[in-house]
């Protein structure tokens, strides 16, 4: 996806914050074709488990001056941290927590769009 795109552009603040604290592999997958739970997921992997709590701060305050309410899983887990907004589910993976889930093939029919590293 490229910033360019306005179809997500709701979701842009909090693909910022994760980029603005060295996420990798960002991506936004689509949901709206294919499910009515959630709009969208937007996944990312930490790079360090201190990592993974920068970026857990840093969206979580994204989505309060966002004043988007939001419930947060997984504070005591190593792999996989989940911030479930509503309409946006984001889902913070260590390295091997993202290979074992596996998110991108388990909703492989869903349109996917990356957002590439400034780095």
């Amino acid at each position: 996806m490229r910033e360019e795109n306005n179809s997500y552009a709701e979701y842009m603040p909090i693909i910022k914050a994760l980029r603005d604290k060295h996420a990798l592999d960002v991506i936004l997958i689509d949901l709206r074709p294919v499910s009515g739970f959630a709009d969208a997921f937007i996944v990312a992997t930490a790079r360090s488990g201190i990592n993974a709590s920068a970026l857990t701060d840093a969206v979580t305050e994204t989505l309060d001056g966002m004043a988007i309410s939001y419930k947060t899983e997984g504070a005591g887990s190593s792999r996989w941290k989940l911030i479930d907004a509503g309409a946006a589910v984001i889902h913070i993976f260590s390295k091997s927590g993202r290979e074992f889930y596996d998110l991108e093939r388990l909703w492989g029919d869903a349109p996917t769009f990356r957002f590439e590293s400034e780095e």
